[in-house]
């Protein structure tokens, strides 16, 4: 499921920010309460979220807090951008639109000491946009709360952090099962993993991941499909799908990704 011996933390979006914070407390825990880098890359509004994630993290106690704002492919392949990035012991991608960090990272210095910090096990976290471009395939666009079909969605590459599932989040305050079990037909190989708002799974060194925060995991697992219509169905017709295997998820279970299972939280 993953490259790395770093952890992932893939938030749906709309963390908690104000109360108890419990998924970016979890966060600077993981982070061993080091250096922060905030990646704001997906943003259209890169001072004014560096600004809030800064302020946050030293609130809740991080060591050290830096906003790394990424213009573009030429900042991405500097020197000094590198070594900003290398002393960071957890990495975290704010929200915004996840093809502008596909775009200004895929194949550049930076992706690749992403990397490569991940393999040496440094935390990354994603929230919202910053979630979906963890996986090697991204969901980019695509209809909220509408019957599943073959083409109500558009998908991309990510960066490969993690392999074997598709994210979406915002997932049920979105209303995008459709888009998801749109996925899964197309791509039934794959796990599909609808992220609520404050929530987020945690994978750690494993197929395996947890869920943690105040809401739910939807998982739609496609391997034992035993129908589907998505080869043959026209533009805008709706898909049919027989067997798909649907697990909800809150706090405390987890998922194992390569044996397909759930797993209950400990007794």
């Amino acid at each position: 499921m993953q490259e790395g011996n770093g952890t992932l933390m893939v938030i749906g979006g709309a963390e908690d920010k104000t109360n108890d914070c419990v998924i970016l407390k979890k966060f600077v825990e993981l982070s061993r309460g080091g250096r922060i880098i905030v990646m704001t890359s997906a943003t259209d509004e890169p001072q004014r979220v560096g600004k809030n994630y800064f302020e946050l993290f030293n609130r809740l106690g991080a060591a050290s807090v830096d906003v790394l704002d990424i213009p573009d492919r030429e900042v991405a392949n500097r020197d000094e951008t590198i070594e900003k990035l290398k002393s960071a012991t957890g990495v975290f991608f704010t929200g915004g639109d996840q093809l502008k960090i596909t775009g200004t990272l895929g194949g550049t210095k930076v992706d690749r000491t992403l990397h490569h910090l991940y393999r040496q096990g440094v935390t990354i976290a994603g929230t919202s946009a910053g979630a979906s471009v963890m996986s090697s395939t991204m969901i980019v666009g695509g209809s909220n709360d509408e019957t599943p079909k073959k083409d109500s969605l558009s998908m991309a590459p990510g960066m490969a952090l993690l392999n074997e599932v598709v994210i979406d989040q915002h997932f049920a305050q979105r209303g995008r099962i459709g888009r998801l079990l749109a996925v899964i037909a197309q791509n039934p190989h794959y796990l599909g993993v609808g992220i609520d708002e404050d929530t987020a799974i945690l994978v750690n060194g494993s197929s395996r991941f947890e869920v943690i925060g105040s809401q739910t995991v939807t998982i739609v697992d496609g391997e034992k499909i035993t129908f589907s219509n998505a080869s043959e169905t026209g533009p805008r017709h709706p898909l049919a799908l027989a067997d798909v295997v649907l697990h909800v998820l809150p706090a405390g279970f987890g998922f194992d990704v390569r044996e397909r299972c759930l797993l209950l939280p400990p007794q």
